[in-house]
């Protein structure tokens, strides 16, 4: 995991210069072809289809670049450009891409990332929570209300569209 930022006192491992090449692709061939494949798949099917929408996953990691994760952020933001894109080609055909863009979660895959053994917060929790205005992780349940409202029919005229669902993290600078 490379460090926050570049110091010439640093001597840590792990940083942005000894990022393995193979992380970084893992990172774009996971998020951003990972998009671009289904869509080529199943968009063709969804053309003509009533309702045809396409759901993407983006992160916050689009719009604002976090530490340690210039791959995932990178991919990310190709994630959220792909969908505006797609958005555009697929207009007159009928189909609608939009995305969600997730904050900070509490699931069991990062639960180890955001506590202790002990249950306590990580530094790096303390960090998030403190500039998400809403003060608190979100539930999948409320990624889920996002996802519903972009593949029901009420929302037939949402395309292009990347919805934050973060707590208001994306918009707070902390000051």
């Amino acid at each position: 995991m490379p460090q926050d930022q570049y110091s010439e006192d640093s001597k840590e491992e792990g940083n942005f210069f000894t990022t393995a090449s193979e992380k970084i692709h893992q990172e774009f061939d996971l998020n951003i072809y990972g998009t671009i494949l289904p869509t080529q798949i199943f968009g063709e099917v969804l053309i003509g289809q009533e309702n045809a929408n396409i759901i993407n996953v983006s992160s916050m990691g689009a719009y604002h670049p976090m530490t340690r994760i210039p791959g995932y952020a990178g991919a990310k933001a190709a994630v959220t450009n792909f969908t505006e894109w797609a958005a555009t080609y697929f207009a007159k055909s009928g189909v609608r891409v939009n995305a969600v863009a997730p904050g900070f979660f509490q699931t069991p895959q990062n639960h180890d990332l955001q506590f202790f053994p002990d249950g306590t917060p990580t530094p790096r929790t303390k960090k998030i929570i403190a500039a998400t205005p809403m003060g608190r992780f979100g539930k999948p349940e409320e990624l889920a209300g996002a996802v519903l409202f972009l593949a029901d029919p009420s929302s037939s005229f949402v395309t292009g569209t990347v919805i934050p669902v973060d707590g208001g993290f994306h918009c707070y600078l902390g000051v």
